[in-house]
């Protein structure tokens, strides 16, 4: 009987392979972008909650020390200890360092009255303006609670701290369109 040789390919071609390579890298063409979107959509309404978190924190801070509003947001948050006037432990830890999900949040207290301060004014920054956010948030108690949402660049050609803030980050993005 004469031995058969077996001549059937198996596995793949280097052209099989090289097409579905291709296929996968125009597929990520096409979603990395949509991801980024998804990803500065959701640092914005985290920022967004963020500031109303704060907010509700000062008036719990206000109402239970009967100091007024902090003097800084690391008053808000956690001290170690137990709670107190200098660590109310109403806010996390990365939030009251002014750092959180792709935002920085700067806290501006108002006149200190009788020894109370009795108003602030907080903003939101993107971290890295048109990666991590293209919103600028700032909130304070004498709007009812309102958040204002501008454009970041709007907000920087006009806003002092903003630039400050942009400048110290060393951003040099100027247009979030390109």
């Amino acid at each position: 009987m004469p031995i058969e040789s077996s001549t059937t390919a198996r596995g793949f071609s280097i052209m099989e392979l090289m097409i579905v390579v291709t296929i996968l890298l125009i597929l990520a063409a096409i979603e990395i972008p949509n991801l980024m979107r998804a990803r500065m959509a959701a640092n914005q309404a985290a920022a967004v909650s963020n500031l109303k978190t704060i907010e509700a924190a000062e008036i719990t801070y206000s109402v239970t020390y009967n100091h007024g509003y902090t003097s800084n947001l690391a008053e808000l948050g956690p001290s170690g200890q137990f709670a107190s006037s200098q660590g109310a432990a109403l806010i996390d830890g990365m939030l009251s360092h002014g750092e959180k999900g792709g935002y920085s949040y700067l806290y501006i207290p108002g006149p200190v009255v009788d020894g109370k301060v009795e108003t602030y004014t907080l903003k939101a920054v993107p971290s890295i303006p048109c990666t991590t956010g293209d919103q600028y948030y700032s909130i304070d108690p004498s709007s009812q609670s309102s958040v204002f949402a501008q454009n970041f660049q709007a907000v920087v050609q006009r806003d002092f701290i903003a630039q400050v803030l942009k400048g110290s980050l060393g951003h040099g993005q100027t247009d979030c369109s390109q």
